[in-house]
């Protein structure tokens, strides 16, 4: 499909079958702003590997340029999540992807500001569906830790042993950073398998005060995430020197940074990741479609 564009431009949209397919045709582009792209590279690698659990089929999508075949868009969705979408080098490349994905059951988009923004205003025009910006995100990105004043107690692997807590945590966290309910069952017993994301915990002496995962490898970083505390146990350092930790054990296993999202309206928690080492990359944001 093409789309005229900005300055005379036409774009066409690829639909890849599969994983590698999208990334033989779009990976280099996504790689290129690695940090900005954690999310898809992390699905992407998630589902090469077979982690990544599925309700229905994976879309992809790749925009190009018509003339020179350039990237200059990606986006795929794991259902039932919302589409992710790249960044865009021409926000008219956002037309084209509305106007090919438009037989699509969408819930939502996920990406950075302008894109996401500009994909939802086309898609509720197009479909007629209200379009609702859920949650501003920030990425952040870190290459070196700075170690933050010493919280008693350590880090620690989490093992089957601790399933109870962390689903109570889990579910916890999705309602407070993400206003939404679900059963972890399925996830932590994958995380605790290895599959995916791995666990940690802080613990201080012998109680359980905080937890962070990370997972979502990309070709030089990885994701961390969740992150939660207890009401009760914050305000003490807890999680700072865990995230800070967990980031220093994936710079010495070799990755060359760590990414990580954050809710904008919590300045707790950005203060925190600044504090350790993180820096700003791109602010995104989660919005949905209704009828």
């Amino acid at each position: 499909m093409e789309r005229e564009a900005s300055g005379g431009a036409r774009f066409r949209v690829e639909r890849p079958a599969d994983v590698d397919a999208f990334m033989a045709l779009g990976g280099d582009y996504l790689a290129a702003r690695e940090a900005e792209h954690c999310l898809p590279l992390g699905i992407a690698t998630n589902l090469r590997q077979g982690v990544q659990p599925l309700s229905d089929p994976p879309l992809f999508a790749v925009v190009l340029g018509e003339d020179d075949d350039r990237v200059v868009a990606a986006a795929l969705r794991t259902p039932p999540y919302n589409l992710v979408l790249s960044l865009v080098e021409d926000l008219a490349a956002v037309d084209a992807l509305v106007e090919a994905l438009a037989g699509e059951a969408l819930p939502g988009v996920s990406g950075p500001r302008d894109e996401a923004a500009r994909f939802a205003e086309r898609w509720s025009a197009r479909s007629g569906r209200q379009a609702t910006r859920v949650m501003a995100e920030r990425i952040y990105r870190l290459s070196a830790v700075r170690e933050p004043r010493p919280a008693p107690g350590l880090m620690r692997p989490a093992e089957r042993a601790d399933r109870p807590l962390l689903l109570a945590w889990i579910e916890a966290f999705f309602l407070e950073a993400l206003g939404e309910s679900t059963d972890p069952g399925d996830s932590v017993d994958r995380w605790l398998a290895g599959e995916g994301r791995t666990l940690f915990l802080w613990e201080d002496g012998d109680v359980r005060v905080s937890l962070c995962g990370v997972g979502g490898e990309t070709p030089h970083g990885i994701r961390v995430g969740p992150v939660y505390t207890p009401p009760e146990h914050r305000g003490r350092g807890y999680a700072s020197n865990l995230v800070a930790g967990v980031s220093q054990a994936q710079l010495d296993a070799g990755r060359r940074f760590v990414t990580l999202f954050t809710d904008l309206a919590n300045p707790t928690s950005n203060k925190i990741y600044m504090d350790v080492g993180y820096e700003p990359v791109v602010d995104v944001d989660r919005i949905n479609f209704a009828d």
